[in-house]
């Protein structure tokens, strides 16, 4: 260990936070292993939390043009196709909603459409995400009709 601010004080070679001046950072694989674990937590962005919402709430017919068109009227915020259909995938992959063809029709020229529905485990998903977003909002000023 050495006393200058600036340098690296170590206890040994295997500590995996270096310390340097009043700061710590992570080294070698240990940082790695930390952005590993990460990625491995799956929490729902904000799209991909309205778009689950809006599959659920237009149901049957819940294709791309309809989620949107619901997510628009429901928040207020334009959202793309190319948004929602790439959240849709992204939804598909983890599990939370599954994806059905529809019959070709001749106004599509030939081509099917893709219907989703949320999985038991996107209704779970749903449920969590609202009610810990409930929990967390509870209170605070601003949200519930007090001055900020």
């Amino acid at each position: 260990m050495t006393s200058d601010a600036g340098s690296v004080s170590r206890s040994h070679d295997t500590d995996p936070v270096a310390r340097h001046g009043g700061t710590m950072q992570l080294r070698g694989p240990y940082y790695f292993a930390i952005v590993e674990d990460m990625r491995k937590r799956d929490y729902l962005g904000q799209l991909e939390l309205m778009v689950l919402f809006a599959v659920m709430r237009v149901n049957v017919n819940a294709y791309g043009v309809p989620i949107s068109e619901e997510i628009s009227k429901q928040s207020g915020r334009d959202v793309s196709i190319a948004s929602v259909y790439a959240a849709l995938e992204r939804l598909e992959s983890k599990g939370l909603i599954t994806s059905l063809r529809g019959e070709p029709t001749a106004e599509r020229g030939g081509k099917a459409r893709t219907y989703f529905k949320a999985t038991t485990a996107g209704v779970k998903e749903a449920r969590e995400a609202h009610a810990t977003l409930m929990r967390l909002s509870r209170g605070l000023p601003g949200l519930e009709g007090m001055p900020a």
